[in-house]
């Protein structure tokens, strides 16, 4: 069986735009970011000849001087574009760009959605010719742009203008609009016009016309590995919705339930379309002729489309025969709600990840007026994951190398952040002495590092893919003693055999980081110690214990009765609920690991669709009976109104004044018990006799008493709503009487009744053994069909292949996949 190399794939594409690249500077927005980290493609870009490499969204005028030391003896003339998103999206960033550079005359733009994908998605101002259109439109703005900035001196550094229908009004008034510095002396510093004096005067004067190319590169996803990808969780392909507002739907941010009815052409979502376009293109590029199979009505569909775009031209060509298999996430919600054995999970769920930068994307969008056609947009989290290094940083001796490191770091990032390049840095010598002031910490946070799957040709994510928590320890602590060894360096714990400990990896880790020199050729292997560190320290340990723990009772009390199953969760839920009651009252740092009421949340979406599939036949009003289910009703509504003030969830939205209010008079009552101690009744009762007739306190009384009422009202009519959803969540595999079949005969796969195995490994296993799957379709091309309806008649037809026969499979989850997968 073949295979192909995700990461060599990637970097041989960056490769083949090197022309483009050489001697300009690159801008990629936050999806391609995302993408290009993982495989470590900045390097590369450099070597190739980029002056530098920027972030498309924080454009600046001071970008063009990262190339002031380097050997370009001319000003820039030319920049390159990345873009994971809309032409139309990024329109208003790439003036930005030609904005903040007068001397470019040429701009690269490469997109990784193609022509079609634009002409198809709904929001798209662009036609079936998109790239060449939007090459006249950017030059015909940044023209009018040009000629306003000649027209008026006064506005040099603000232009409020009238573009193409790209532009919104959020450009004129947000920061994203302004700074724009249109015009021929942009960049015209007085240092930077010693450099380049002579340059600068020949352009000016001769105003060449900005030519524009735009071209498509698909290559523009996220390789955790040689052989599993992600896509770009800020990308329009992970933004897009993957199903419409129906009954049948979950969200838009997953399929739709497989129901074996056909979809409308109409109202197929912008996100399946952009899929099938994605793996068409990523097979095009990698010579892959692909058979395609199908599994759910999503996958279905993404597979027509990709057959739609087949021609004989790709049958005709020497390409390697791969199998595609696209299925839906919904088909398997268990196994990314579970909490695995998987170290790389454990780190995802515990480390700290970068803002998503592409709210601004949204925010242009909803300032243009809404097309009835237009879908919501999906806010995945970023996989950017940051490693924060003050750890290393942290000195016990005032005088030691390491701080000698952290003030050099210190003053790097204050000068780069100064308002002015020659202003005088002021607040630098006050934080020189202080190791753990909140500026240090925030402006070493900004050296935070990414995790790379390709680090130096070392693929350390790859190795780490399928280790538990304890293997991964293991392995990374072998790292680190291999890399103490080719530095010379000494450790209490270099020969030690048996489990590591997180004390032992600290250690090493700053013997390993006591020199510069050590530090910048190990970073690789001290991310990931640090990673480790802060992942299975407490109170992150605890927490993951404790989702296993609880998710291992569900499993287990699944296989009894519904009844037992409910009371779990009851259990779970009081206790959440005592939890946060004493964190609040006492804030003991003991309580941090256990679970809170969002957790028990997940695990009774676990317990539905647990009972959903081991008691099929009473789906009617949900898995429980109505008993058990108003009980669970009650335990959450009391949940809620228990404490109000630590719940923020979207299915309360619109009651946040309420339940804020309620918060904050919970507060003063248990402040006034606590400030006025148990009073005697029998001596004030003289004194109180008078005012039993005043009915103003009653009044009060009563009017409190109404408003706690309609709240508890108006949650229990949401908490319905919530439990509405989680009845779709367990009956999702009887809308499919055929496919449900299937997904239940893949159980005689389960080896261990413990050890849940998800619906990839089952899958697998039934296909390379050649078990026949009851859903599963073949998509056969339109050449492939005319060969089995013509050449059939003669006894030529072809049988239908089987996926476990191809050189190369490739499997493609609709909706993401998490690391146990």
């Amino acid at each position: 069986m073949g295979s192909v190399d995700l990461i060599a794939s990637c970097r041989d594409s960056i490769c083949q735009i090197g022309d483009e690249i050489a001697d300009a500077i690159v801008y990629v927005d936050a999806g391609t970011l995302e993408a290009f980290q993982f495989i470590g493609a900045f390097p590369l870009l450099l070597e190739l000849g980029a002056r530098a490499v920027c972030s498309l969204e924080n454009a600046s005028p001071l970008d063009a001087v990262a190339d002031w030391h380097s050997t370009f003896s001319h000003p820039v003339r030319k920049i390159v574009v990345l873009t994971s998103r809309l032409l139309s999206d990024a329109h208003r960033y790439i003036l930005r760009c030609l904005g903040n550079h007068g001397t470019v005359s040429h701009c690269t733009v490469l997109t990784a959605i193609s022509e079609i994908g634009h002409s198809a998605y709904v929001d798209s101002p662009l036609g079936p010719d998109a790239f060449q259109e939007y090459e006249t439109l950017l030059v015909q703005d940044h023209e009018e742009l040009f000629k306003k900035c000649e027209k008026s001196n006064k506005h040099k550094d603000s232009i409020s203008y009238t573009g193409s229908d790209f532009t919104s009004d959020v450009d004129k008034d947000s920061e994203w609009g302004s700074g724009v510095h249109y015009g021929s002396n942009s960049e015209s510093s007085p240092t930077k016009r010693n450099l380049f004096d002579g340059d600068l005067g020949q352009l000016e004067a001769s105003r060449k016309k900005l030519s524009v190319t735009v071209s498509h590169f698909p290559m523009i996803f996220s390789p955790i590995s040689s052989r599993a990808f992600v896509l770009p969780s800020e990308g329009i392909i992970a933004d897009s919705c993957l199903s419409n507002e129906h009954g049948d739907s979950l969200g838009p941010g997953l399929p739709s339930i497989s129901t074996g009815k056909p979809f409308d052409s109409d109202e197929v979502p912008p996100g399946v379309t952009l899929t099938a376009q994605f793996l068409y293109h990523l097979a095009n590029k990698m010579d892959l002729k692909l058979d395609i199979f199908s599994l759910g009505d999503t996958s279905k569909i993404i597979g027509k489309l990709m057959m739609d775009m087949s021609s004989l031209y790709d049958v005709g060509r020497n390409k390697r025969s791969a199998g595609l298999l696209i299925i839906d996430r919904t088909l398997d919600l268990l196994t990314p709600c579970f909490h695995g054995d998987s170290f790389l999970d454990r780190m995802l769920s515990s480390l700290p990840r970068k803002g998503r930068m592409s709210s601004s994307y949204s925010m242009a969008k909803n300032t243009q007026t809404p097309s009835k056609h237009s879908h919501a947009a999906v806010r995945r989290v970023p996989l950017d994951i940051k490693v924060p290094f003050e750890t290393v940083f942290k000195k016990e001796e005032p005088k030691s190398r390491t701080s000698m490191v952290s003030e050099g770091i210190i003053s790097f990032m204050s000068g780069w952040n100064s308002a002015e390049v020659d202003s005088e840095v002021t607040w630098l010598p006050d934080y020189s002495e202080k190791a753990h002031d909140d500026r240090l910490g925030s402006e070493l946070g900004t050296l935070n590092g990414s995790l790379l799957s390709n680090y130096a040709g070392v693929r350390y994510l790859e190795a780490l893919l399928d280790r538990g928590a304890k293997d991964g320890l293991m392995l990374i602590k072998k790292w680190l003693i291999e890399a103490l060894q080719h530095e010379k360096l000494s450790s209490a714990s270099k020969g030690r055999q048996g489990a590591s400990s997180v004390s032992e990896i600290h250690s090493m880790v700053q013997i390993l980081s006591r020199d510069q020199m050590s530090l910048l050729r190990n970073r690789g292997v001290i991310q990931l110690a640090l990673a480790a560190e802060m992942t299975l320290q407490e109170p992150q340990s605890s927490h993951w214990d404790a989702f296993t723990s609880a998710e291992r009772i569900l499993s287990v009390t699944s296989a009894e009765t519904t009844q037992s199953l409910a009371s779990e969760l009851r259990d779970f839920i009081n206790t959440s609920t005592s939890v946060d009651s004493h964190k609040q009252a006492t804030t003991m740092e003991s309580s941090h690991g256990l679970l809170s009421f969002q957790d028990v949340l997940l695990l009774t979406i676990i317990g539905y669709i647990l009972a959903g599939e081991n008691f099929p036949t009473s789906i009617a009003g949900g898995p429980f009976s109505w008993e058990d289910e108003r009980s669970l009703k009650d335990v959450v509504v009391d949940s809620i109104l228990e404490r109000p003030s630590s719940v923020k969830l979207r299915f309360l939205h619109g009651l946040d004044n309420e339940l804020e209010a309620k918060a904050k008079s919970k507060d003063v009552e248990i402040n006034n018990k606590d400030s006025t101690g148990p009073a005697s009744n029998t001596d004030d009762f003289d004194d109180e006799w008078g005012n039993w007739d005043d009915n103003d306190n009653a009044d009060d009384q009563k009017e409190e008493a109404y408003g706690e009422m309609q709240l508890k009202l108006e949650v229990r009519d949401r908490v319905d709503q919530l439990f509405k959803f989680f009845h779709k969540l367990s009956s999702m595999r009887l809308r499919n009487h055929a496919l449900g079949e299937g997904l239940a005969a893949l159980s005689r796969f389960e080896t261990d009744s413990y050890s849940r195995k998800g619906l990839l490994y089952k899958l697998l296993l039934a296909l390379l053994s050649r078990y026949d799957i009851p859903g599963l379709e073949y998509h056969s091309s339109a050449v492939g069909r005319l060969f089995k309806s013509g050449l059939g008649r003669f006894g030529l037809g072809q049988s239908k292949p089987s996926f476990g026969d191809q050189s190369v499979l490739i499997i493609f989850v609709v909706g993401g996949i998490n690391t146990v997968e």
